[in-house]
């Protein structure tokens, strides 16, 4: 049984940082393609980061310059610095792992931004 298992979200003022961590039980992390994933109350979830096995990543335009995902293969975990933080940012983060199709979530972690 493969686990996702996400942590670092919590409270923090708008303008501060985070840094949210997902850790994976699965074999042979580095040729996953991760992921993260956010859903705010009452919207559906959205692609946030995507890092590949090259490390090439890509980014949803609202955290463009502000959230930068990275992955120690060494650790099978993958991060998600997030800076500059918005009361918008408030959402539910999820950990995603995808290998040619086969796809593992996270239980996800609560990420709440204050005004």
């Amino acid at each position: 049984q493969v686990q996702l298992v996400e942590s670092g979200g919590g409270l923090v003022q708008a303008g501060g940082s985070l840094r949210l961590s997902c850790a994976t039980s699965e074999l042979a992390f580095n040729l996953n393609t991760m992921s993260w994933y956010r859903q705010a109350p009452g919207k559906q979830r959205d692609l946030v980061a995507t890092i590949t096995p090259g490390r090439h990543t890509s980014y949803k335009d609202s955290v463009k310059g502000r959230f930068s995902i990275s992955r120690d293969d060494t650790k099978n975990t993958v991060y998600l610095e997030m800076k500059s933080l918005k009361p918008e940012d408030t959402a539910i983060y999820y950990c995603n792992s995808n290998r040619a199709g086969q796809v593992y979530w996270g239980q996800g972690t609560q990420v709440t931004v204050s005004s």
